[in-house]
């Protein structure tokens, strides 16, 4: 240090000039270096490094409408096919289950049409949401198990009748008659605070008054930031939902011939309806079970993520 005190004028003007280069090279390669984790294909692997062996790998599929179907796969075994419900993404539902799933199977996590790094079309019907499921399923080239939570259980079932190569788990989504999920006004109300960009409170609505969640189910969502806002970002896409869910009617007529292997959960604490409806799916189904989750309600996924998987596993694997 002393030497560098002593030293000309000039010299020391140079030697401080090379070092600030130094250090403003090595922020800028930071600075890239982060960018560029950021900017990929979330669970991918950097650059010249293939993916390890349970980490998710994003394909896409092309439903019947041309529509591209985000697919994120990961693990090893038999295919399994998760299916969201509303206002979420492959990254949210299963987010505490997936680890689990992916040591007994190949998981496949879709991101459902209108959200996450999917494709949508103009024309919206739960029709096109099933023949989404039902190519995702296809591309696999084998039988597929699918579990559907909520709205995902409802398109997972309409699947059924597209394609054979399925099984189902179907976990509170499949009502006997749509519009008995609606308190008079519900959607309404609903619809004002999304015009007018409350997009929490339009959520919190949602579950409280629709879903019928506890208050302290709802405040576990919100809790999880990062899941909550891509629930946020999706809130868009309820209305077309609500619309298509409400007008639905579970016509047995329709699956008297199915005979996909199909287990419906049901929160043993969840609203009366959730067991009624899944009864008289079952009824209907030629080859169908209910299974109540002890203690639980709609978010068992969140609550009591062992007991959903170990029903999962002990019904896929008979």
């Amino acid at each position: 240090m002393k030497r560098f005190q002593q030293a000309d004028p000039l010299a020391r003007r140079i030697a401080l000039v090379v070092v600030s280069g130094v250090l403003l090279g090595l922020l800028l390669w930071r600075m890239v270096s982060l960018a560029a984790g950021v900017n990929r294909t979330a669970g991918s692997a950097p650059p010249g490094r293939s993916p390890a062996p349970n980490e998710a790998r994003m394909q896409t599929v092309r439903s019947s409408d041309g529509t591209a179907i985000a697919v994120w796969r990961s693990g090893d075994g038999p295919p399994l096919l998760l299916v969201h419900g509303a206002t979420a993404d492959h990254t949210t539902t299963w987010r505490l289950v997936t680890a689990d799933l992916e040591k007994r199977f190949t998981v496949y996590a879709m991101d459902r049409r209108g959200r996450g790094s999917s494709g949508d079309a103009p024309a919206y019907a739960l029709q096109r949401e099933a023949e989404d499921v039902a190519a995702v399923v296809d591309a696999a080239g084998r039988p597929v198990a699918v579990v559907g939570h909520s709205y995902g259980a409802l398109a997972a079932l309409e699947a059924s009748l597209l394609t054979a190569n399925i099984r189902l788990v179907l976990y509170e989504g499949v009502p006997l008659r749509g519009d008995s999920l609606y308190p008079q006004g519900a959607a309404e109300r609903l619809a004002r605070l999304l015009a007018d960009d409350r997009l929490d409170d339009m959520l919190v609505a949602l579950y409280r008054d629709i879903v019928k969640m506890p208050p302290h189910e709802i405040e576990l969502l919100r809790a999880q930031r990062e899941a909550w806002a891509v629930r946020l970002s999706n809130a868009r896409t309820v209305p077309r939902e609500l619309k298509e869910e409400q007008a639905y009617v579970f016509e047995a007529a329709r699956f008297g011939a199915m005979r996909t292997p199909t287990l419906l959960l049901v929160g043993g604490d969840s609203p009366s309806r959730e067991l009624e409806n899944a009864d008289g799916v079952a009824a209907a189904l030629p080859d169908a079970r209910v299974v109540v989750l002890p203690g639980q309600q709609h978010v068992a996924t969140y609550t009591a993520p062992e007991k959903f998987v170990r029903e999962v596993v002990r019904f896929l694997q008979e």
